[in-house]
């Protein structure tokens, strides 16, 4: 009898596992038990037997034979080392590509490595920016100062003081990284590495631009014009083309988005296109009816309070609100009444307001609400 654990004892699995639970078993417990990443005893027995497991189990007819026989059916068809060409040997190069930078188990060709010399965009920026609650809905264009490296006029970028003293790299040959070998009794590791010379470029300046000093760029500080668009609304974003971070090697700047805050108003309340507004009106005004001059953004609307208004009663101004940034249909302003009771009342008024409850009789409004408590 054999001696072997059972394959999928070994990987963790159920005999009704598919090729994806396979795969992500193996996955985990290679990682978990490579020797050059676990230094424990026993790992590396560990790792060659998660290996045989796989090699065995994620090969459609080798998992057929194991299934129906066992051990026995593998007739030395089991761990073959790393020298066949197996699945579990090719994932062995993704799986530790995080840890070595690099391939598992051999060289990797030219055209599979990352050419990282090439011209790249810089990084974008983001900042804030605070707008007043009135430009906001109007729109404006703001003045903002910043500072940014823009390709040099002098050497347009190259960095060098001619075309003639840009040379290919001698130590990279223009790839702009280099690769490194390591042997090891598991096989060959790689790893590639920007290459130290020139920085990732691929190219060796002779003579330096005397402007830039060979950079490419010049660091400027610059006033940039920023156009606020009318109905903007706090938390939308602005952008700005080629002001964030210099690019690599030629390549373009990255952009500046800046995101738009809106600040509060004494009065008005704003809720994506509407606008809000409370205003004040005495106990007369509301009983008798009236017409006020209501504020908004677009200047004084005559607004017709009906007499018997009660307080909290909202009225609707339409498109008196806020243009949408997408659409251009505006929004509505809603007005909230609000009763406000004179703190301090002549003698005259004191009579007239005794008159009015003389007037009312025992039927009071009160009285009236207490009624539905009985």
């Amino acid at each position: 009898m054999s001696s072997k654990r059972d394959y999928y004892e070994v990987l963790g699995l159920p005999k009704t596992a598919n090729e994806t639970d396979i795969k992500k078993a193996y996955r985990t417990l290679a990682k978990k038990f490579h020797p050059d990443v676990n230094k424990d005893p026993g790992a590396e027995d560990k790792f060659k037997e998660v290996n045989e497991a796989y090699e065995v189990l994620s090969d459609p007819q080798k998992k057929a034979n194991y299934d129906q026989f066992g051990h026995a059916g593998m007739d030395g068809a089991g761990f073959s080392g790393f020298s066949g060409n197996t699945g579990g040997f090719d994932d062995l190069s993704d799986i530790f590509g995080s840890f070595f930078g690099g391939g598992f188990g051999g060289s990797t060709s030219s055209s599979r490595r990352t050419n990282s010399n090439g011209p790249r965009k810089g990084q974008d920026l983001y900042m804030k920016m605070k707008v007043d609650f009135m430009d906001a809905i109007f729109g404006k264009t703001e003045t903002i100062t910043l500072d940014v490296d823009e390709q040099c006029s002098e050497c347009m970028g190259t960095g060098a003081k001619s075309k003639s003293d840009v040379k290919v790299c001698s130590r990279c040959h223009g790839q702009g990284t280099i690769v490194t070998q390591q042997r090891t009794a598991f096989g060959v590791f790689q790893s590639q590495s920007v290459c130290p010379d020139c920085g990732g470029t691929g190219k060796t300046i002779l003579n330096k631009c005397h402007k830039c000093n060979g950079s490419g760029y010049e660091h400027k500080r610059i006033n940039v014009d920023v156009r606020v668009p009318e109905g903007i609304q706090t938390g939308q974003q602005l952008r700005v083309s080629g002001k964030g971070e210099r690019g690599f090697n030629g390549g373009p700047n990255g952009d500046l988005y800046i995101e738009v805050i809106v600040s509060k108003h004494k009065f008005f309340e704003r809720d994506g296109k509407n606008i809000y507004i409370t205003i004040p009106i005495s106990v007369v005004d509301a009983v008798l009816g009236c017409v006020v001059d209501v504020p908004t953004p677009y200047g004084d609307v005559n607004l017709t309070i009906p007499a018997g208004t009660q307080h909290g009663t909202k009225f609707r101004l339409k498109g008196k609100g806020v243009k949408d940034t997408r659409s251009s249909s505006a929004g509505d302003q809603f007005v909230e009444v609000k009763l406000e009771v004179n703190n301090h009342v002549s003698r005259e008024e004191k009579e007239l307001y005794e008159k009015i409850r003389n007037n009312e009789g025992k039927e009071t409004v009160f009285s009236k609400f207490k009624k539905a408590f009985k």
